[in-house]
């Protein structure tokens, strides 16, 4: 049996007249750069987000970077960030000028530590960056009281994690600005690169409006140097066809990730996710740990289960940041989550067989493996 980690064709399939309808209008419009279409979503979303504004941007990357510029990151500023996270949050902060500085995760949750960021604080903080990993929202409550204390804005790297709640609070609304991704293989993800800015803090919307479009509220006129990022019509169109069915997609991803908390536990060198009882995950990975991680990650490939390590490399310890001196063992909880987690399929249009498959092949090589140290 064949697995996949994540099957975008079963998601096509049950909404192409919709998407090829929607697709459709834009063409006909021939309106492909912003316009209705990008309003209508980045209203949509500010709403679903629990924000007062939306700003559509070209990929979550972009989205992380416009709020840095937005509020004045440069050369000689620290920002404190998690050191396990995909590249962008980290490469954001640094091609503005500034250093990241990393504070080590909870190794139950992945996300930054609370306590750890707080002791990072000092004089040259200019803003903290917290990310919501595999679809769970950071510890936000202490976070941002200490940001609070020191005048420190709080940005969300939410890319992974539109639909999560902390204490009954959507992700993007916690923070001064939450940014998202809508990647493809995101909960909410486009046909290609998108992303964007939600924020209740009108005068930041409108700064980056002005960024985004190379930094000029009116056309060849330029107030600052801005970038080219600007969200498509053609991506808002399909996007809106999906928001349609995301808390639906959210539910089967709950429902997959339950499924295998019940039938993966109890398997020896297995851990299974740990959510925290006042968040509500969208599980965008289902990520267990596994001291025989990269055994079990062959094993599984072999019998034909896509799985895969997000992420195998600690930002801290990545050769291009070596400049900055970090050194193995500065965030022992990120090296070891690098060296142990692995993602299973539990996009919500997983079949029940495969899913059973899934587990079956992870008994199978716990079995092995018991076996074999018993000899």
């Amino acid at each position: 049996m064949t697995v996949k980690l994540l099957d975008l064709a079963a998601q096509y399939g049950a909404i192409r007249d919709e998407i090829r309808g929607a697709i459709d209008e834009v063409l006909e419009s021939q309106q492909f750069i912003l316009g209705p279409k990008v309003e209508e979503l980045e209203r949509r979303v500010a709403s679903s987000c629990g924000a007062a504004h939306a700003v559509g941007v070209a990929s979550g990357s972009d989205a992380i970077l416009l709020v840095l510029m937005a509020l004045g990151v440069g050369a000689g500023d620290e920002v404190v960030t998690t050191p396990y996270t995909f590249f962008s949050t980290a490469s954001s902060i640094t091609r503005l000028g500034a250093k990241p500085v990393f504070a080590d995760i909870d190794p139950r949750t992945y996300n930054v530590d609370p306590a750890r960021a707080a002791a990072l604080l000092g004089p040259r903080t200019k803003a903290v960056v917290v990310v919501h990993l595999f679809g769970q929202t950071a510890d936000m409550d202490p976070i941002l009281a200490a940001a609070l204390a020191r005048g420190v804005p709080v940005i969300e790297d939410a890319c992974q994690s539109i639909g999560a709640r902390y204490k009954g609070r959507p992700a993007g609304s916690l923070g001064t600005a939450g940014c998202l991704s809508f990647f493809p293989s995101k909960n909410l993800g486009g046909l290609g690169d998108g992303g964007m800015v939600v924020t209740s803090d009108a005068a930041l919307a409108d700064f980056i409006r002005t960024l985004r479009a190379h930094g000029g509220r009116e056309r060849y006129y330029h107030d600052v140097v801005g970038i080219n990022s600007r969200l498509d019509a053609l991506q808002a169109a399909a996007l809106l066809v999906k928001m349609r069915h995301l808390e639906e997609w959210h539910e089967g991803r709950r429902r997959n990730a339950a499924w295998y908390g019940e039938h993966l536990a109890g398997i020896a060198g297995v851990e299974t996710p740990h959510v925290e009882a006042h968040n509500v995950s969208v599980f965008n990975q289902y990520v267990i740990r596994s001291g025989d991680r990269d055994a079990l990650m062959s094993f599984l490939r072999e019998s034909g289960v896509g799985c895969e390590v997000y992420y195998p490399v600690p930002l801290h310890l990545q050769r291009c940041f070596a400049y900055l001196g970090g050194r193995a063992g500065d965030c022992p909880e990120a090296e070891r989550a690098a060296r142990e987690s692995l993602a299973l399929p539990v996009y919500p249009e997983l079949p029940p067989a495969q899913r059973e498959y899934v587990a079956a092949r992870i008994r199978e090589f716990a079995a092995r493996r018991t076996e074999g140290r018993a000899r």
